[in-house]
């Protein structure tokens, strides 16, 4: 989603904190935009007018060089809140719906116990290793870094969690841990080569990150307003911990309420429109969600700008239309499979058995397809595709339209001297390099933060290429150890691809807040340069995307160091620890989470607590593309339009473009044509009923709180926001194997009314 205010003349717009002179008063402009409060121009809510000003306004630029990271209070919190963060994280891998570890909270709980550790423990004895001294902002942000590196599934797993759900193979345990290791760290040693583009100028702004920075000035600064914030995070975090028992154990029928399928209980109609409280059971539409957990499943509403969630929204009116339009218009015999699934199925409607087309090298046999016929994909699922594409597309466009200004300037470092230079400073003795670089510090060019940071040695060029070329060699190793048929021209082939992706969109990302879905096209070429091969196509994506997303979240959290100075080799230490251990962890939670719930991974639905939408998704994609692309994506053949949807995106973006250029009232710049595109297929997939109360409480968070109550805003938004996922995230981490069979056996809830163990818990019709 788009974290930033993309101006139609191609300005990055940001607006300061209103300052609490402002108090509660509510103000608003005449022209009728709701995200624009009216301010006197000396106020600090000023328009602020490029990057530079954004990040030296909104977070301090000033740096305590006597603060250190280098503790044992920070290696042991961080390596805590990793090992949680990590375990926590392939745990919602095999959820229903798509979660992710919120940033937001791993800062929060990262805070927490550093303040009780400096409270609590005594500064004597051995104790002062534990204790050092008060728990400072660079402690903070090198345990947040390691806990970032960690707290993510790593696509590898994936990889593997099909092989062994699909292929019956169960690739060697070293093999597959240095098959993490490496398709983890090459995004890193490819990214950290280009910090000079994407980390140091002012113009990569990588606005997502600002909240956070921001929130880690206040707690710091110390005095009465941070113990306010602090006491209200532990009074919310209570109440949410305690209420995510009853919709997560207790209450399901609380993760979504829905007084249709109370009304007709035993309508699929009714099920597949207003149910949704269990994975793949129908849209949620009108259904309220009580359960945060899925409400600020992928992202929390209280963080993102009212400007893209209206164009969130308004795609997520689309979708419902277009999807009941597909299925009960029979479009792509969508009748003969079920509404939503990510799995592959024969024309009669039972589930595609791929290994009756595979030989015995794992590649499609002409054959033995002809005996099975082509597979088809639920018509839901199609649209998912479609509109995944077609939001690629119009990204580009919409981009260029609309902030050329910004993308040229992204790309000014691309001259021959500056390439020249880039090369010269590469220091290939990595044992000499003493870190220390040449800059010019009364450069004007020169970003503040950055200037700050020029006085730390750095961690150079050569440690991210020797990183580079150690996963490199052990890659090459890998695929010819665990059965890839990805030969290795392929495997250089998908990391030029990464290489180009990092280059290009990471620009992007940083610049506007944009994060690219580029998967589905690496796997069409993956498809395509290796045709009739499934898994070479999964190894191929696993080290084309994979590396991208994982170079992405390196620039990310090199940025967080930029701007609280820590010292670039404390984070680069965090990064390559974090990232190890979360593998390690990942690793271990994937195969116990298969060995005890394997028959409900398998499932079309899955329950409300595990499902196995994701390796699902993963394995029906990898026999489309990777055994299947030419008889069924090519031109004329069943779902030819996925592909063409690359070529129909781009000319998305283009009517809106014009309709603002010459009548501008119409506001035509409030909406986001690529997040539209992608919202059509949004709810092709998990647990859908917290939709409604994710936009009720995303509105009354971005405009009516913010509006109409500016301070409170300021001082709690994020703060009740991070409250809210770490209680939510704690608990779900306690019951997943207390109760839910994380561990070993689930033990569910015994069955009364808002807990209907034989079926939905909304108490919709199930579908078969």
């Amino acid at each position: 989603l788009v974290t930033m205010n993309l101006s139609s003349g191609g300005a990055i717009e940001a607006r300061a904190a209103p300052s609490e002179a402002l108090g509660d008063k509510k103000l608003f402009n005449g022209q009728g935009d709701v995200e624009t409060v009216t301010v006197d121009a000396h106020s600090e809510e000023a328009v602020l007018s490029d990057e530079r000003d954004i990040a030296t306004h909104v977070i301090s630029v000033e740096d305590d060089i006597t603060l250190n990271p280098w503790t044992f209070r920070a290696f042991f919190l961080g390596i805590s809140l990793s090992a949680f963060g990590g375990v926590l994280a392939e745990i919602y891998y095999f959820k229903p719906q798509t979660i992710l570890v919120s940033l937001m909270f791993l800062s929060v709980v990262s805070y927490v116990q550093g303040i009780f550790m400096e409270t609590f423990i005594p500064r004597r004895g051995l104790f002062r290793y534990l204790n050092p001294g008060p728990f400072n902002k660079k402690e903070a942000a090198f345990v947040v870094i390691m806990a970032s590196a960690s707290a993510n599934s790593a696509l590898g797993t994936e990889v593997l969690a099909v092989q062994r759900l699909y292929y019956n193979i169960t690739p060697n345990p070293g093999a597959s841990i240095f098959l993490l290791f490496s398709s983890q760290l090459l995004g890193f040693g490819i990214g950290g080569m280009m910090r000079s583009i994407l980390l140091y100028p002012s113009k990569m702004l990588y606005p997502g990150v600002l909240p956070l920075l921001s929130m880690f000035d206040a707690l710091f600064e110390g005095g009465m307003a941070a113990r306010k914030k602090l006491r209200v995070f532990y009074i919310v975090f209570i109440i949410i911990f305690i209420w995510e028992l009853f919709p997560e154990w207790i209450f399901p029928l609380l993760t979504g309420f829905s007084i249709a399928c109370l009304s007709a209980p035993n309508s699929t109609v009714v099920s597949q429109v207003f149910g949704g409280s269990n994975g793949n059971e129908g849209l949620g539409f009108l259904s309220i969600s009580f359960d945060w957990q899925y409400i600020s499943g992928i992202v929390n509403p209280m963080t993102i700008p009212l400007k893209a969630q209206f164009s969130n929204f308004l795609g997520y009116l689309l979708c419902i239309v277009v999807f009941a339009a597909v299925y009960f218009n029979n479009i792509w015999k969508a009748k003969n499979f079920p509404f939503l699934s990510q799995l592959l199925f024969y024309e009669n409607g039972t589930q595609y058995n791929q290994t009756l087309i595979l030989n015995a090298d794992y590649e499609v046999d002409p054959t033995l397809l002809a005996d099975q016929g082509l597979p088809y994909y639920a018509s839901t699922w199609v649209v998912y595709l479609i509109s995944t594409n077609l939001a690629l597309a119009a990204t580009f466009t919409h981009l260029l339209l609309w902030n050329w200004n910004d993308l040229h300037s992204a790309w000014s470092w691309m001259t021959l001297s500056s390439i020249k230079q880039l090369w010269a400073n590469f220091d290939w003795k990595i044992w000499q390099a003493d870190g220390m670089q040449e800059q010019d510090i009364n450069d004007k060019e020169i970003d503040p933060h950055y200037k700050q940071m020029l006085m730390y040695p750095d961690a150079p060029n050569s440690w991210y290429f020797v990183v580079f070329l150690l996963c490199f060699i052990i890659a090459l190793v890998v695929i010819y150890k665990t059965d890839s048929t990805l030969p290795w021209w392929g495997f250089i082939v998908s990391l030029l691809l990464a290489t180009i992706s990092i280059l290009f969109f990471g620009a992007l990302y940083a610049i506007t807040g944009l994060a690219f879905i580029i998967q589905p096209f690496i796997q069409m070429i993956g498809g395509y340069l290796h045709s009739g091969k499934p898994v070479a196509n999964m190894y191929f994506v696993l080290y084309g995307y994979n590396t991208v997303t994982q170079g992405l979240l390196l620039l990310r959290d090199l940025k967080i160091a930029q701007y609280a100075k820590l010292p670039p080799r404390a984070a680069f230490t965090a990064q390559i620890s974090g990232t190890l251990l979360g593998a390690v962890l990942n690793f271990m939670m994937m195969n116990s989470i298969i060995d005890n719930q394997r028959e409900i991974l398998l499932s079309v639905q899955g329950t409300n607590i595990w499902s196995g939408q994701q390796p699902q998704q993963y394995n029906s994609q990898a026999i489309a593309w990777g055994g299947l692309s030419h008889e069924l994506f090519s031109a004329g053949r069943r779902y030819q339009w996925v592909p063409w949807a690359y070529l129909v995106g781009l000319f998305v973006p283009i009517p809106f473009w014009v309709v603002h250029r010459y009548w501008p009232k119409l506001r035509a710049d409030y909406l986001y044509t690529p997040v539209i595109a992608f919202s059509i297929g949004w709810l092709g997939v998990g647990i859908n009923s917290s939709n409604l109360s994710f936009f009720v409480i995303a509105f009354l968070s971005q405009w009516w709180v913010r509006t109409r109550y500016p301070r409170w805003f300021i001082k709690y938004n994020y703060i009740v926001g991070a409250a809210l996922d770490g209680g939510t995230q704690v608990m779900v981490f306690i019951l997943s194997f207390a109760v839910q069979g994380a561990g070993g056996t689930p033990h569910l809830f015994p069955e009364w009314w808002g807990a209907n163990q034989g079926g939905n818990y909304d108490r919709c019709a199930m579908l078969t």
